[in-house]
């Protein structure tokens, strides 16, 4: 092995710290080391995370095996009992330089527990940060704008996992899209763990339509930017406005719905009903009638029966229902036979 190894489970966030725990374990000379970056949306996630960890010492019986990401943080001593890890980090700690860097020389960590090393604390630690720059080069780039989550969907464990919801700054964000876009990519994917809470943190009134409108303005050499998952109850005024009006806003609307039954989303503890999915889809629709809709759902939910399941396939065909759409699509057809 010549450079260590990341093996990623989970979100776009986690593809995107694992770009930046790439580049600072290979700074920091640790080429010999396997990195799991986990996740712990699914037990069957975890169950690949450890089967993944069990392969890798088989494989690499020499090689230095880290384990880190949300499973790690939310559980770090069954990682750390596992005989094929050597060093576990939790999710602050695995986007310090100076984590690699102690790693790399050897040396102990202020708070190390055996295996367990936990974050710098204090000043030390802002100043450590690795978090900053997008993806390596290729034509889409993720960038991230947002971490944490201060909700508490009584199906989640992220924000137990990633903590309460911090922004970076615009100005932070726009000179990374530079850097990004200076590197070859041509399209930005501005991803989150709430995205649509962006700015919340923020003085003033730094929303994700801000900050959308802000990267296009600043940033005319970017052809292309995409949002990831957005909250139907949180998409503001000028988002939608770009929606509507700028084309390299990509016409991709991914909605974290979960459910179409409102008492499923009542337990779920969503802040939308049945009723405002409809809605945001329609209006999305009304904007810019060639959008494609993807949707997050959870089957099975505790308690879901057959009707209310029913109730959310019946969304997604309501959703799906666009005349605009189909009327542009045929005048097109007609348009194309008669040339």
């Amino acid at each position: 092995m010549s450079a260590p190894e990341i093996v990623t489970f989970g979100c776009r966030l986690n593809a995107f710290e694992s770009e930046i725990i790439r580049r600072a374990a290979g700074e920091a000379g640790l080429d010999d080391a396997i990195i799991v970056n986990t996740c712990a949306v699914t037990a069957e996630a975890e169950r690949q995370a450890r089967q993944a960890i069990r392969r890798a010492r088989r494989e690499h019986p020499g090689a230095r095996i880290i384990v880190t990401g949300c499973a790690a943080t939310l559980a770090p001593q069954h990682y750390a009992a596992m005989p094929e890890v050597d060093q576990v980090l939790d999710n602050q700690a695995k986007l310090q330089v100076e984590s690699y860097v102690s790693l790399a020389s050897g040396r102990g960590i202020r708070g190390c527990d055996e295996k367990i090393l936990l974050p710098l604390a204090g000043e030390g630690a802002e100043r450590s940060e690795a978090g900053e720059g997008g993806s390596p080069v290729r034509t889409r780039a993720y960038l991230q704008v947002q971490q944490g989550c201060d909700h508490r969907c009584t199906f989640c464990i992220i924000p137990y996992a990633r903590g309460p919801s911090r922004s970076v700054p615009v100005e932070s964000v726009v000179a990374q899209a530079r850097e990004t876009i200076e590197t070859g990519a041509r399209e930005i994917v501005l991803t989150g763990v709430d995205l649509t809470a962006y700015g919340a943190d923020l003085p003033g009134e730094s929303g994700l339509g801000t900050l959308t409108r802000r990267l296009l303005d600043e940033v005319p050499e970017l052809p292309r930017l995409r949002l990831s998952s957005l909250d139907p109850s949180e998409i503001d005024d000028e988002l939608w406005a770009l929606l509507a009006d700028e084309p390299r806003l990509m016409p991709h609307l991914h909605l974290s719905l979960q459910a179409g039954d409102d008492l499923i989303l009542k337990r779920m503890k969503r802040r939308h009903s049945r009723a405002q999915s409809i809605a945001t889809v329609r209006r999305a629709r009304a904007l810019r009638p060639e959008v494609a809709i993807g949707a997050d759902f959870i089957a099975g939910f505790p308690t879901e029966d057959e009707a209310m399941f029913r109730n959310s396939l019946d969304l997604v065909e309501e959703c799906d229902r666009n005349p605009k759409l189909k009327a542009k699509c045929e005048n097109r057809q007609l348009d194309h036979m008669s040339a």
